[in-house]
């Protein structure tokens, strides 16, 4: 993949939490690192628990964090240095736990205290969420209130799409792919540059 002008250059803080598409996040961290973008990743435990950090670590080239509770050498990163650092937060995927933390303002993790701790970047429409979940979970009416809540926020939400689930069930809930979430990022990321073009 080649240098993208929109994301050349642009820090992207990539979220990844416990839903079985978190293997696809791999897939958009190598994507946005092949196209110039510098990515650092946040995962959750339970994303932990689908795929490794030293995947994310191998395609990045860049350390992955997951607790707050960081190692002396770690010590200067915390989610507020994160944040300052990034030019857009993406959580792909983003699971109905997640979107419900986001909602209500919840921060028990380092993403969700992240994510709480973003909101300049809510308001200038620099965060992008790519749900994913089983088909009834998304049909849940509280999680579609919560989904409601945060694009009324500002966040933007690529996604879900229709198809197989992990679960072998047909319906939506899948994670939209990472081209198609890189797309996102590219328009948000031309946004970004036209303002700073006519400021």
């Amino acid at each position: 993949m080649k240098r993208n002008e929109m994301l050349d250059n642009l820090n992207i803080l990539l979220g990844v939490t416990g839903g079985v598409a978190a293997y696809k996040a791999v897939d958009l961290a190598s994507k946005l690192t092949a196209a110039g973008a510098r990515v650092k990743t946040v995962m959750t435990e339970a994303a932990c628990e689908l795929v490794g950090p030293k995947s994310f670590e191998a395609v990045t080239r860049s350390e992955v964090f997951i607790t707050m509770w960081s190692t002396p050498q770690e010590y200067k990163i915390s989610h507020i240095d994160l944040v300052d650092w990034a030019d857009v937060v993406v959580v792909a995927p983003a699971t109905a736990n997640m979107i419900g933390k986001v909602a209500n303002g919840i921060c028990d993790d380092l993403l969700s205290t992240i994510i709480c701790a973003c909101w300049p970047l809510v308001e200038s429409g620099r965060t992008l969420l790519a749900p994913a979940m089983n088909n009834h979970m998304w049909e849940n009416p509280a999680v579609q209130s919560n989904v409601e809540t945060i694009k009324e926020r500002g966040f933007q939400v690529t996604g879900p799409v229709e198809g197989r689930l992990a679960c072998g069930a047909e319906g939506i809930g899948r994670m939209s792919e990472p081209q198609d979430i890189l797309e996102a990022i590219e328009k948000i990321a031309s946004k970004i540059k036209n303002r700073e073009a006519s400021s």
